[in-house]
């Protein structure tokens, strides 16, 4: 009984874990865009990510497939769950608070659902998920609607860009499925290296990373993003995916938010205006919505 409570303390320890190195991930994008460009942060980010990535699946005795059909489908990927998200948001984070941006991305859940119910005709449509639409839909639309009523506001193309690489992680979950048969790791593995294929060359002729004079801060803040809020995040993910399973590994989502939010508070000294905090609220409930009610349900048949 004493081990099976150690090792459940452990995995919501590593659960903890895993929801702080997500949230951090704005603050380390926000420091990093001050010096260095988007696009080559995040193929810095994706290379070196990838990189540690495949020494571990290396480590474990494990080879990436060969297949072409295979690697057709890590570049999608890629596209769709680090090339353009990872960018977009970099690029907002120029203008966005690292807070702001945790709020606007939380709304995942919300684009996966719409996009398989639209697209795929494989979700049924309960009141629940209808109200966690709109509230969480609504919670977007208090923090962004003020900017359009002042006109096009300094930040709104910035955070629709956020909302946009939501989109994008909405359709990365749900051609996730295209991997099964395949270690869990290997998706997450092939997809940062094919990303970082895209990106480099892009970096090099957009921003020519050799002209660069990037500060400590960014330098240090990229490493951050790429060992500690890609490799080790990922890491973490895929033993959680094995112990806790994934409707456990989902509440990290819940925690993701708030702890994003207080990072940029008190690291960056962002400040969390009413909208932002009412926004928050909407978002976090309406994903509660949309991912609990329907496990339950599934549990008890």
């Amino acid at each position: 009984m004493l081990q099976t409570k150690t090792n459940a303390t452990t995995e919501l320890l590593l659960l903890l874990m895993l929801a702080t190195l997500w949230g951090a991930s704005y603050t380390f994008i926000r420091i990093g865009v001050a010096t260095i460009p988007p696009i080559t942060l995040i193929a810095a980010r994706t290379l070196i990510a990838g990189g540690v990535l495949f020494a571990i699946i290396r480590w474990r005795g494990l080879s990436l497939p060969k297949e072409p059909a295979i690697w057709r489908r890590f570049f999608i990927q890629a596209c769709l769950n680090s090339v353009l998200p990872f960018t977009l948001i970099a690029w907002a984070e120029r203008t966005v608070d690292a807070g702001l941006a945790t709020i606007l991305n939380s709304t995942t859940p919300i684009f996966t659902f719409l996009l398989a119910a639209v697209l795929l005709r494989n979700e049924r449509v309960t009141a629940y998920k209808l109200f966690g639409i709109a509230i969480g839909l609504a919670g977007i639309c208090f923090i962004i609607g003020f900017d359009a009523l002042n006109g096009v506001g300094r930040q709104l193309p910035a955070q629709l860009a956020v909302v946009v690489a939501s989109a994008c992680y909405a359709g990365a979950a749900l051609f996730g499925r295209n991997f099964k048969g395949l270690d869990p790791m290997m998706p997450a593995v092939g997809s940062l290296l094919c990303g970082a294929v895209i990106l480099i060359p892009v970096s090099l002729v957009v921003d020519q990373p050799w002209t660069l004079t990037p500060s400590t801060a960014s330098i240090l803040a990229l490493l951050a993003l790429a060992i500690l809020s890609t490799a080790l995040a990922f890491s973490i993910y895929f033993r959680l995916i094995q112990t806790l399973g994934s409707i456990g590994t989902t509440a990290q989502a819940y925690l993701r938010v708030p702890i994003g939010v207080a990072i940029g508070v008190v690291f960056l000294g962002e400040p969390l205006t009413q909208t932002a905090g009412i926004g928050l609220v909407c978002v976090i409930i309406g994903v509660m919505a949309m991912t609990m009610t329907p496990r339950r349900k599934a549990a008890s048949g």
